[in-house]
């Protein structure tokens, strides 16, 4: 594929992805995995979920990821489409959609649009959450350490940071033992 071919399916992409992002990139993530793994055939889960785990750690914005991928596949001509293409269209939405708002705040109809929204933003985040699970999935350990995380931070209360922390010494620790590979 040219690099022109690849700007332009940058834009494309990202463009119809920014459209749909209902309660942030973290809703959509799942579609930009779809689209760069599985349509384009870009790169591997594994490369996916690499980009995407810096932009958990990085400080900034959850959209970093697009910049990544951009650039990933483009330099930075890549990275200016792609970063472009995702925000540009969602901010012109919000523009209209924020005047039109000025004129039916009060009404019924847009309560109840708005209302109806909440749930459709929360699936898609829930859904993004599984998918990037099952990208993610290495084996019976990366089920065990999921597991765990999840019942320490919803039962016991643990802070995000230290099951974060456990999660990547027991990691290191099992593929230096030589109990699982996790390349």
């Amino acid at each position: 594929m040219t690099s022109l071919a690849i700007l332009g399916a940058l834009a494309r992409s990202f463009a119809m992805i920014s459209l749909i992002a209902i309660g942030g990139v973290n809703a959509v993530v799942p579609a930009m995995r779809h689209e760069v793994v599985d349509v384009l055939h870009w790169m591997s889960d594994a490369t996916f979920m690499q980009l995407y785990a810096v932009t958990q750690i990085t400080p900034g914005p959850n959209v970093v990821i697009v910049s990544l991928i951009g650039w990933q596949m483009g330099g930075l001509a890549g990275l200016l489409v792609a970063t472009l293409s995702m925000l540009l269209p969602a901010c012109l939405l919000a523009f209209v959609v924020g005047r039109l708002m000025s004129r039916v705040a009060g009404s019924k109809g847009f309560r109840l649009a708005q209302d109806a929204l909440v749930p459709v933003a929360i699936g898609l985040i829930i859904a993004g959450g599984l998918d990037l699970a099952q990208a993610a999935h290495r084996g019976w350990l990366t089920v065990a350490i999921s597991a765990a995380s999840m019942v320490s931070i919803l039962k016991l209360g643990l802070n995000p940071i230290w099951t974060l922390l456990a999660s990547a010494a027991i990691a290191l620790a099992a593929h230096y033992t030589g109990l699982v590979s996790i390349a």
